[in-house]
């Protein structure tokens, strides 16, 4: 694929450069809590700006029905990407109407501007190839060029995804660059030992990437809510856990197979427990136990790994030579239940082994458990998007991107 290196040569000074973007940042009302997403995108917009380019940057955010909805305006997006910038950056209240018209029409060379959510527009997440393409049509007529630099939506089909790429010279920004080519550590060439964290809540979210992985990594740590299903699956009893009792056969065949090629298989040995869900807005007191992973009572639900768990996993991090990590390990949003989250960062962080951190609330946890996002190998910006690459799928952002 041709690279955002290769169109800055070509010059765009006056020209109108797209730039599909990931600005789905979490909110809480009209505030951001995590603008990470926003920072991954600013070397590519910069970039652009810097060389006199019209730089016109869409996004999605949350899941609208395809109807404008107030909640999930990128206005709060585009104020702090005017922030990052330090520059003023031109909104557009709709996707392709009048409004997205004129903000364009009146940029100036190097001035950036930022159009409303294109989930807004039903053809954006259409799954009829004709509605997708009208929509992808009233895109193009904003630009000239298209940038794609938006990793965390690169595993869907969507418009501005996929559809978009084919009606205008396209280019990899460096944000997808630097995706790719780290997640081609993880598939290709891969330093040994290969140990790969997962975590998260449901089994059923990382089957496809579990069975891509027993033909490669050499071992396979598992945590929170989905452990509970491991740990069911060998028999034992999980209380109130979280459970996918019709995934016990498939985490069996796993566990079996996981045997018979070697690749070592780490559950919890003791959890973190309360009578019920914490309360995540007032923090409340939750009354946790620690019990051991086989003995968890019946009124009791497992919300993080617990101390010795905490200190096997450093152990089987502390050796790795390349460590994925997707999911963390408990109820980190509630201190609580973080310190099993907190305990897997803080040995990749002590690893001298090149550590990915596979984006979504992984990310998001090492970020508001105060970690310095420069002592990992690299954060990724999309997790679905991640753990699709390392399955093996073709990603329909970056098909579009090859030329």
């Amino acid at each position: 694929m041709k690279t955002i290196d290769e169109l800055l040569a070509e010059g765009v000074a006056g020209k109108r450069v797209f730039v599909r973007a990931d600005l789905n940042v979490p909110l809480d009302g009209t505030t951001i809590t995590d603008d990470g997403r926003i920072r991954a995108v600013l070397p590519t917009v910069a970039k652009l700006a810097e060389a006199g380019a019209r730089v016109v940057v869409a996004s999605h955010l949350g899941r609208p029905k395809g109807a404008p909805d107030p909640a999930f305006s990128l206005a709060p997006a585009a104020a702090r990407l005017g922030e990052l910038l330090g520059a003023d950056v031109a909104f557009a209240t709709d996707t392709v109407g009048e409004s997205a018209r004129a903000t364009v029409a009146g940029l100036a060379d190097g001035q950036v501007a930022v159009i409303e959510n294109l989930r807004f527009n039903p053809g954006e997440t259409s799954k009829d190839d004709a509605e997708r393409g009208a929509f992808a049509d009233r895109l193009a007529e904003l630009a000239d060029v298209y940038v794609g630099d938006g990793f965390g939506a690169v595993h869907r089909k969507h418009a501005s995804v996929f559809d978009l790429p084919a009606r205008l010279p396209h280019y990899a920004g460096y944000l997808i660059a630097t995706e790719v080519g780290v997640l081609k550590k993880l598939t290709t060439d891969v330093q040994r030992p290969y140990a790969v964290v997962l975590g998260g809540a449901k089994v059923s979210d990382k089957l496809g990437v579990i069975d891509h992985l027993l033909e490669r990594a050499d071992r396979i740590l598992i945590g929170g809510g989905m452990a509970y299903t491991f740990l069911k699956a060998q028999g034992h009893e999980v209380g109130s856990s979280l459970l996918q009792e019709d995934q016990i056969p498939a985490v069996q065949e796993y566990l079996r197979r996981a045997e018979e090629k070697g690749v070592e298989f780490v559950l919890p040995v003791d959890v973190v427990v309360a009578p019920a869900f914490p309360d995540l807005k007032t923090k409340a007191p939750a009354h946790p136990t620690t019990v051991a992973a086989d003995a968890i009572p019946a009124a009791q639900m497992g919300l993080d790994n617990g101390p010795e768990t905490n200190k096997l996993y450093a152990s089987k991090l502390a050796d790795a030579a390349t460590v994925f990590w997707n999911g963390p390990m408990g109820v980190f949003e509630h201190p609580d239940f973080a310190d099993g989250t907190r305990a897997v960062a803080q040995a990749l962080v002590d690893s001298p082994a090149f550590s990915v951190v596979g984006g979504g609330d992984s990310a998001a946890a090492v970020r508001i458990l105060g970690f310095d996002e420069n002592a990992f190998g690299h954060i990724s910006t999309g997790g679905g998007a991640s753990l699709e690459y390392l399955e093996g799928k073709t990603l329909p952002g970056l098909a579009a991107l090859e030329d």
